[in-house]
């Protein structure tokens, strides 16, 4: 191994610049990058001399520290590596090192058992293990729990280079949720583990809260000239004892948290206790009941949900009512997961009757997210029950409602079919309107007739001249997508089922309402109900305070001719 620090400084430095092949190097370069990764650790603010690094290299390439590194001169100028995968890093330890290496390892089980000793002790057992596996060239028989994918571990130094020298730092942090990256000082206190992942503690400013910001977040770190805030006050035991993970909210009391396990899973949870508080409070025959102070953050729900159907929370309610509603919403992801035979027998139905309904279509979330979006954009037309060309008038409705599943299904009723119609009703508590039978019709609406009990579009624009209607309705179909349970106590559609082969006359239309039996499409949010445009429905008025808000799309693949267009067209590209 190297003798001098500096000198291994250096070969890291130089085994970095030549692992990175989207950049030629040349002396000069090497030299620089040289002379400030040495200021920046050691504080050496005189530059490396030219003939060192030459030096360097030459050591490098020969075999006298075990590297012998492949490193060429292309074109004369620039240095790498002849094999791309090569790096110092990679090169197995030498019969003197494995020795050094055993001494220490000798040297610190001497501690163990002694109490300032304890954290060590895994660290000194993965050591003597990879000793071990290197002298008798071995498998290891130890085996940690490592991350080999995990990113930002290049900072790890950087950050603890910074902290012990009581540095602060500029840093461009991009969190999850954040569109874009920002750029902010940063005055780092701690690093911290957890679950694999490494985190940095720290503030921005000496008046704001800790912060911790993950290590795989970080895009950049620089050195910063502002001063280190004052770290003396920060404890790093007392700030963590209220919480599992690194999630802590300032200012916030920790609250009993109780928790019944399974008989099951009592033994794990009794063994590795989920934190330092926790208490053995009841056990009966079916499991235990156990108690946590701590803060309620996202690393505590995330330890009582890996547990599955193992675990109930009893008390806080709101705690309570989180895990609750996650666990429902990781079944309504299985839910909404739509198989092949379900889609081809919908496809089968609609062609049959005219008519299919299919439940867990979008998830709870997207139906919420559908609401959100729907109660913002038509606030001012609340006055109002429908809303035409409403991709038009709400362009982001369009990646909301022409989701995955929504694809599957369309092109599962018809591959070249595209959106040609989006309408959205909506049947408030305080209205209480209705539709009589009658028949819709895939063509450009033309007058809007009110009539007595109800308001509905009834006089289609005539084209039969132009286009055979039934030839126009039968390439179309419609998806209603409910956004509220629909029953008949709210006005769920009422549809005859096979009555969609042919145009009626009103006569029919009353001849065959009155004399057929009715299918009542009850829905459950997030479903949706496929129809044909000719099929007979109708609507009763509601006998409930319930909301029915309901989206229509109607999609076609037929191609109209000149002087004909469709409402709107939108192809269902993937």
């Amino acid at each position: 191994m190297p003798a001098n620090r500096n000198a291994l400084i250096r070969y890291r430095t130089i085994d970095n610049c030549l692992k990175n092949r989207f950049r030629k190097w040349t002396l000069e370069d090497l030299i620089e990058e040289c002379s400030e990764i040495l200021y920046e650790y050691e504080g050496i603010d005189k530059g490396v001399s030219r003939r060192t690094v030459q030096m360097d290299l030459q050591m490098m390439r020969s075999d006298k520290l075990g590297y012998n590194a492949p490193i060429i001169v292309v074109d004369k100028k620039y240095y790498t590596y002849e094999d791309p995968e090569y790096s110092i890093t990679n090169i197995p330890l030498t019969d003197q090192d494995l020795g050094r290496l055993t001494e220490t390892v000798d040297f610190l089980k001497q501690f163990k058992g002694f109490s300032h000793f304890r954290e060590l002790e895994g660290m000194v057992q993965k050591l003597e293990d990879h000793v071990h596996s290197q002298k008798t060239h071995q498998k290891p028989v130890i085996d940690f729990e490592k991350n080999e994918n995990l990113r930002g571990l290049e900072h790890l130094d950087r950050l603890y280079q910074s902290i012990i020298r009581k540095e602060s730092i500029t840093m461009t942090y991009q969190s999850f949720k954040a569109r874009q990256a920002n750029t902010f000082t940063f005055h780092p206190f701690l690093l911290k583990e957890f679950r694999n992942r490494w985190f940095v503690i720290g503030k921005r400013k000496a008046s704001d809260e800790f912060q911790n910001l993950a290590l795989d977040r970080i895009i950049n770190l620089e050195t910063s000239e502002v001063p280190l805030i004052d770290t003396s006050g920060f404890d790093a035991e007392d700030y963590f004892r209220d919480v599992i993970g690194v999630s802590v909210s300032t200012g916030v009391t920790p609250e009993e948290v109780l928790i019944y396990v399974t008989h099951k899973h009592a033994p794990y949870v009794m063994t590795k206790p989920l934190h330092h508080s926790q208490k053995l409070v009841d056990k009966d025959n079916y499991g235990i009941t156990i108690s946590l102070h701590l803060q309620h953050n996202f690393e505590l729900e995330k330890e009582i949900l890996a547990f599955g159907d193992g675990v109930k929370v009893i008390s806080p309610e709101r705690l309570k009512r989180s895990i609750k509603g996650r666990l429902l919403g990781g079944i309504d992801l299985y839910n909404t997961e739509l198989s092949e035979t379900g889609l081809v027998t919908a496809a089968r139905k609609l062609e049959h009757n005219g008519s299919s309904v299919m439940n867990y279509v979008y998830t709870k979330r997207e139906v919420d997210k559908l609401k959100r979006v729907l109660d913002q954009k038509l606030t001012q037309q609340r006055g109002t029950f429908s809303q035409r060309r409403l991709i038009q008038t709400i362009p982001e409705l369009e990646n909301l409602l022409i989701n995955k599943n929504l694809r599957r299904v369309v092109q599962a009723m018809d591959e070249k079919a595209f959106l040609v119609k989006a309408i959205f009703f909506n049947k408030p508590p305080e209205a209480n309107w209705y539709v009589t039978w009658h028949q819709d019709k895939a063509i450009n609406l033309q007058e809007k007739r009110e009539t007595e009990g109800f308001t509905g579009w009834t006089q289609k624009e005539d084209v039969v001249s132009v286009l055979p209607p039934v030839e126009v309705n039968q390439n179309c179909f419609s998806i209603r997508i409910h956004l509220d349970d629909t029953d008949d106590q709210n006005g769920a559609l009422k549809v005859l089922s096979g009555s969609h082969k042919a145009l009626l006359s009103d006569e029919q239309i009353r001849l065959i309402s009155t004399n057929s039996v009715p299918s009542t499409i009850e829905m459950r949010a997030g479903g949706i109900h496929l129809m044909k445009p000719l099929l007979l429905h109708a609507s009763a008025k509601s006998k409930s305070q319930k909301q029915r808000r309901v989206i229509h799309l109607e999609f076609s693949s037929l191609e109209l001719p000149n002087g004909l267009v469709w409402e709107e067209r939108i192809e269902l590209s993937t």
